[in-house]
């Protein structure tokens, strides 16, 4: 091995022992105060107490996601960088014929902060009891009922067709522009249920509007624990998560992957990140850089396949 060589990969060891020297930014790809948005807040507050270096959060929102996804593409890959990424990328991964980036290989995922289910819910006080009673009223009365969600191609939106296609039902799916739409609509009677996160419907499901028929999960929301799961409720095989996490550019030192996976999986600890996300519905909770990326792999093939069946066109 040649002198100059040893020298340089000393010079790479010493330089990632000391990582972090400087702030590392953390782009969040969506404007400020979402849920989103604060969890990154909170995981950066502890990562900045870890490392003792400033973790700070940069909100680059625009193009759902695309423009602080571009600014992150073409950062250094040196580990002072790091990104929000989401469920949502899988998605736009299966439904966009081209982005000007790569979820996939661009980028090295780091770890989850959390994931959640959605929830199913009613009016108060409809017939809707159990999963169970949607089905069989669907299956009794093809083509009446009125599912409802946000835009196609949402999570919220695939959610219901995959629940659709897994029961084979004949139901309409109706997409509203927005959340609050959609509450009106709940509320209103002209859906029969609707597919969408917790936070969305918090405020109707508090105040006794809404009934959570069944959360989406694999496992029982933590801050609805009284509540089946959709496959609890009769629907095996039946589960849709999604989740948040952190990347870097891909290219950037292992070495620095592997400190900021063990440091963001033992933020996720900290009292304020897990009770913040208990209220929210959401699990905090870590996996390792390899599972993050077989979970982006088999969720980028899943959507492909739902939009696929559900005939959506490609954008």
């Amino acid at each position: 091995m040649s002198l100059a060589l040893i020298v340089a990969m000393a010079f790479t060891s010493a330089r990632a022992e000391t990582y972090p020297s400087k702030p590392v930014r953390v782009i969040v790809p969506y404007g400020p105060g979402g849920i989103a948005d604060v969890t990154m807040r909170l995981v950066a507050q502890d990562l900045s107490k870890h490392f003792g270096q400033q973790f700070f959060i940069e909100n680059r929102p625009g193009a759902g996601g695309v423009v602080g996804m571009q600014a992150a593409r073409e950062a250094a890959a040196d580990g002072y960088t790091l990104v929000m990424i989401g469920g949502g990328l899988t998605i736009a991964k299966a439904l966009f014929k081209s982005l000007p980036y790569n979820i996939e290989t661009d980028f090295v995922p780091i770890s989850t902060t959390a994931s959640y289910g959605l929830v199913i819910t009613t009016k108060a006080g409809s017939p809707y009891k159990t999963i169970k009673d949607v089905i069989a009223n669907a299956n009794s009365h093809p083509g009446t009922l009125n599912f409802g969600t946000i835009n196609a191609g949402s999570a919220q939106n695939l959610s219901a067709e995959l629940f659709r296609t897994m029961a084979g039902l004949d139901v309409t799916i109706i997409p509203y522009k927005t959340t609050p739409d959609l509450t009106s609509a709940v509320l209103r009677g002209d859906v029969d249920v609707a597919f969408e996160y917790f936070v969305g419907f918090q405020s109707s499901i508090i105040n006794g509007q809404m009934t959570v028929l069944a959360t989406t999960a694999r496992e029982r929301a933590s801050n609805l624990p009284g509540v089946p799961t959709v496959i609890e409720g009769g629907l095996p095989g039946y589960e849709v998560t999604s989740w948040n996490g952190l990347a870097v550019k891909a290219g950037t030192s292992a070495d620095i992957v592997t400190q900021l996976n063990q440091a963001v999986i033992e933020a996720l600890k900290s009292p304020e990140v897990q009770k913040f996300s208990n209220d929210a519905g959401m699990d905090a909770r870590g996996m390792s850089s390899d599972d993050l990326r077989d979970r982006i792999k088999a969720d980028v093939l899943k959507w492909s396949r739902v939009i696929a069946v559900a005939g959506i066109t490609k954008r």
